[in-house]
């Protein structure tokens, strides 16, 4: 009886317990999006509900633009994209933020222009940076993907990274 009276003060505690403690994970940084104050748009991409991509043909010479663009009303201007790096689509913000002057793929800030600023360049330029990655399109699903990620810096010195973009490959 005494076993069961124990048992009993146990099961009843650990049942209290877990619900006396408040839900500070609901609202903590672990579980919320963390979205800048001024959101960076890429106008000449597409989306599917994930990141943002445009398409790049081979045969055309594999041409490659992003144009990224800040609301008007925000009242800041881009200063610059200050550093870019490429590489497969695993590539994430640390990759963005452990490239030096010798390995992000710009060399030296791109400028913006009020509120845009435009990042150009090639398939050839990119493979010519980062040989391992592959750039020809594979046979099912006719293309492949390979992705950018920015740091942008504001007039203000605000710097943002923006959400990483993609460029499909196809033949």
């Amino acid at each position: 009886m005494k076993t069961y009276l124990i048992k009993g003060l146990i099961l009843a505690l650990l049942a209290g317990g877990s619900f006396s403690c408040k839900d500070d994970y609901i609202y903590s940084d672990l579980v919320r999006d963390n979205r800048p104050a001024i959101p960076v748009t890429f106008t000449d991409a597409t989306t599917y509900g994930f990141n943002p991509f445009i398409i790049s043909s081979l045969a055309a010479g594999g041409p490659i633009q992003f144009t990224m663009s800040i609301p008007a009303s925000s009242g800041r201007t881009i200063k610059e994209i200050t550093k870019v790096v490429g590489g497969a689509t695993g590539i994430n913000v640390a990759t963005l933020n452990a490239a030096t002057a010798t390995t992000a793929y710009n060399a030296a800030p791109i400028a913006g222009n009020g509120t845009t600023a435009v990042f150009t360049t090639t398939i050839a330029a990119f493979k010519a940076k980062y040989p391992s990655v592959a750039t020809t399109p594979v046979a099912l699903p006719n293309y492949t993907e390979i992705q950018f990620l920015f740091l942008v810096t504001l007039d203000d010195g605000t710097q943002i990274v923006p959400e990483p973009v993609r460029v499909r490959i196809v033949n």
